[in-house]
């Protein structure tokens, strides 16, 4: 029997429910899930701000989760080009990005190789930018006493 390999990526920055949540349901569609963790250099690069968390630290804080198998360091974003270093079968992916025309093509790209990408439901409700907000928010009410 073939192993069915799953891989998903994030920042994992500030780890919280909705990244435990899109794992846990990652494992239950795959028998070995790969995690690509951002490193600090390419999250600066697109989102102009380092994370809070360390890569070193946010890949120790995975590796301490029951659902996560292998993790790997994300070093650019070009989800076809960490398919062909890595090789998965299926890739997830929360579902703010269903429809963008990145991940439409990634599609066409993927289906000609038999990769599938599933879409899980993001959670609105909390996020590391979210969290990061309200720590700097306190942090100015603090120093502007």
């Amino acid at each position: 029997m073939t192993k069915k390999i799953g891989y998903t990526t994030g920042v994992f920055d500030m780890f919280h429910v909705g990244h435990l949540r899109i794992l846990k349901r990652a494992r239950e569609h795959c028998d070995h899930l790969i995690v690509g963790v951002s490193t600090d250099d390419l999250v600066e690069s697109y989102k102009k701000k380092r994370p809070i968390i360390s890569v070193e630290d946010r890949m120790e804080i995975l590796s301490g989760v029951k659902y996560v198998d292998e993790i790997v360091t994300q070093t650019h974003r070009d989800k076809y080009k960490a398919y062909q270093d890595i090789g998965f079968d299926v890739m997830f992916v929360g579902d703010d990005w269903k429809g963008d025309p990145l991940f439409s093509e990634l599609e066409k790209k993927f289906a000609s190789d038999g990769v599938e990408i599933v879409y899980f439901p993001y959670t609105s409700s909390v996020s590391s930018s979210h969290l990061g907000q309200v720590l700097e928010d306190i942090n100015k009410r603090e120093f502007s006493v």
